[in-house]
């Protein structure tokens, strides 16, 4: 093993594939001379060349729509956004087209392509780029979406996305850039649609994804000290959502929290919530608390940003809502 940042794991994943298949290519925003707006692809245009690492314009629409278009022609490029909020520019292309090539041609044509940029807040950026859409993405048959937490999990999911001959929204976070993690010397991948049990626990079950998963690892230590066991759930992939995961753990358990940085309506915790009470409800000992965003638009102020966003002692408190203590 060794330890690299998680901008390092990014750029190993997207490196190793291009030089596994010549078909692949990077596409986007400052990727190329200027190394990644987030350093992500730091020294791939010295090994790969202008024709396979590529600076666009800022046109989103437009770069996305050529990317769509060469997937048709035996392609598999990478675009990177530089942030997700600039994708709804591009959404269209996303929605409309990858998503829907396969289903449209009749199966004539695939649409082997990954969108990948960071999501959700990073600090001081204001209402316009601070925003989760994950569930938005979601919400669309023909996409998959991935969120990983850790550079080990960010190697291998966008490994398998890159191979993945479906189009995948692969959503990181500016705040992770920099995390540090073990990931393996050698050749690995993990499959898409499988959540990893990231801490085993007894009492209550913590459903989270992505950076703010943190404060869940976080609020477990400090309840383990009042003798509270959580188990805590790392989906991975938002869709395909690895469904089984969810229930077995609940079933055990007895009771659940989904912890998500998105705004409160009609959310992933949303889709979960559902899905225990259609088909664990029997299991549950409380009502499943979902933990998310206030339902504003992300502010500027720093004191009003640490209210916005969900924390460690909210899910304390929601652990002990449902633990009735």
């Amino acid at each position: 093993m060794k330890t690299i940042q998680f901008r390092e794991a990014i750029c190993e994943a997207m490196s190793e594939e291009m030089r596994r298949d010549e078909s692949i290519f990077l596409m986007g925003e400052e990727v190329a001379e200027y190394n990644g707006a987030y350093k992500a692809s730091k020294g791939m245009l010295d090994e790969f060349g202008a024709k396979r690492v590529i600076d666009t314009p800022i046109a989103e629409l437009g770069f996305a729509g050529i990317a769509i278009g060469s997937t048709m022609t035996g392609n598999r490029p990478i675009v990177e956004y530089m942030t997700f909020n600039f994708s709804l520019v591009g959404i269209d292309q996303i929605i409309n087209n990858a998503a829907k090539i396969r289903q449209m041609s009749g199966g004539q044509f695939n649409c082997p392509i990954v969108f990948r940029g960071p999501t959700a807040s990073a600090g001081q950026l204001a209402a316009t780029h601070s925003q989760a859409f994950e569930n938005w993405f979601a919400n669309t048959p023909g996409l998959k979406v991935v969120v990983p937490s850790n550079p080990y999990d960010a190697k291998g999911l966008l490994k398998s996305a890159i191979r993945d001959n479906d189009p995948v929204i692969f959503m990181e976070s500016e705040q992770m850039y920099g995390d540090k993690g073990e990931v393996p010397e050698g050749e690995y991948t993990i499959p898409l649609g499988v959540a990893e049990i990231k801490r085993e626990g007894t009492d209550v079950t913590i459903v989270s994804f992505g950076k703010i998963i943190k404060e869940a690892y976080i609020a477990a230590d400090k309840l383990a000290e009042e003798g509270i066991s959580c188990e805590i759930i790392d989906l991975r992939t938002v869709r395909p959502m690895d469904r089984k995961a969810i229930l077995e753990s609940v079933k055990k358990t007895n009771r659940l929290i989904v912890l998500e940085e998105a705004w409160p309506f009609g959310n992933v915790a949303t889709e979960i919530t559902y899905l225990v009470q259609s088909e664990a409800f029997d299991y549950l000992d409380a009502p499943v608390v979902k933990i998310n965003t206030a339902d504003t638009p992300a502010p500027y102020s720093p004191v009003l940003l640490a209210e916005w966003l969900p924390d460690h002692k909210d899910v304390i408190a929601a652990v002990k809502k449902v633990m009735y203590k």
